[in-house]
């Protein structure tokens, strides 16, 4: 291969990350032994037994998903869970492992550092159009939180992608009602509805529920306070102590609802309560915590 030839290649691996597989070099015209060639002469190296490096060097982000489906298998893998989140551009969450799902039937060969799933395939859950074949990213979300280590980050993963915006709420509690997952999917659809703030009084019910499951006294919901400004709601408060709990779904982070939120509790602290603020996530993940604090801010008051 002449030197043009193999740097017209190179540049055409740009956008798998610098990496392309033996069937793409060989529509090239780059057969086995000119690949041999390259990698004996120190230019090219062999991450895989389907794919081709065109430099030496680690490989980059992006070319670890390609490396992924070449090797499981082109038209059998498919970019899933928390790697398909990645692609779409989640950031702050890394993952050592590419994870990829195959339908149940297919034959594929393990990989290293790619965790390969048998799921079953819907015909709306990949991406179109894109070259890499992924998941969109609802899908993608509610798989990553049935295959995640625990409930915590199960949970982090589903807010996260909503925080980031790579999908809306409503989608996402559509996608947890069809996309199936082992063990999980009770509390996967559970948080999904506590971060799309589906229904608003689910955070004060729920948190009545856990009082009495500790044995602490059942707190009065919704109460109406008179502030500077208006009327003020409060989520929950026990009037002998004078002991306040807010409870925030999504909504709470939205436009100025935080500056409102802040606005409000200021205004209750200053009229003498405490203010106690959680979280859906919270209640759900730490209920222990949450309600060791209640007890806490309640002790010698009732």
């Amino acid at each position: 291969m002449d030197p043009d030839h193999r740097r017209h290649v190179e540049r055409l691996a740009t956008p798998y990350g610098g990496i392309l597989s033996r069937s793409l070099l060989g529509g090239l015209g780059v057969d086995r032994d000119s690949v041999a060639r390259q990698v004996a002469a120190g230019r090219w190296a062999l991450p895989g037994r389907l794919t081709v490096s065109m430099h030496r060097g680690p490989l980059a982000d992006a070319a670890r998903p390609w490396l992924a489906v070449w090797e499981v298998g082109h038209g059998v893998a498919v970019v899933d869970g928390v790697s398909s989140l990645l692609v779409a551009g989640l950031t702050g969450f890394t993952e050592a492992a590419v994870h990829v799902s195959v339908t149940r039937n297919s034959r594929c060969v393990r990989v290293e550092d790619v965790s390969i799933h048998r799921v079953r395939r819907r015909v709306d859950e990949l991406c179109e159009p894109s070259d890499l074949p992924r998941t969109r990213p609802a899908v993608a979300a509610v798989r990553a939180a049935g295959w995640a280590r625990s409930d915590r980050q199960a949970a982090l993963v589903l807010a996260m992608t909503v925080q980031q915006r790579l999908v809306a709420g409503p989608d996402l509690v559509a996608a947890a009602k069809t996309v199936r997952t082992r063990g999980r999917h009770p509390f996967i659809r559970q948080v999904v509805r506590d971060i799309a703030d589906g229904a608003h009084s689910l955070g004060e019910l729920d948190f009545a529920a856990m009082c009495r499951r500790h044995g602490i006294p059942e707190p009065d919901r919704q109460v109406v306070r008179r502030g500077p400004s208006g009327r003020v709601y409060l989520d929950v408060r026990w009037e002998s102590a004078r002991l306040v709990v807010e409870i925030d779904g999504s909504g709470h982070r939205a436009g100025l609802a935080l500056t409102d939120d802040n606005l409000r509790q200021n205004a209750v602290t200053l009229g003498r309560d405490r203010v106690l603020r959680f979280d859906l996530l919270a209640l759900r993940l730490e209920e222990q915590t949450v309600m060791a604090q209640v007890r806490a801010g309640l002790r010698g008051c009732v």
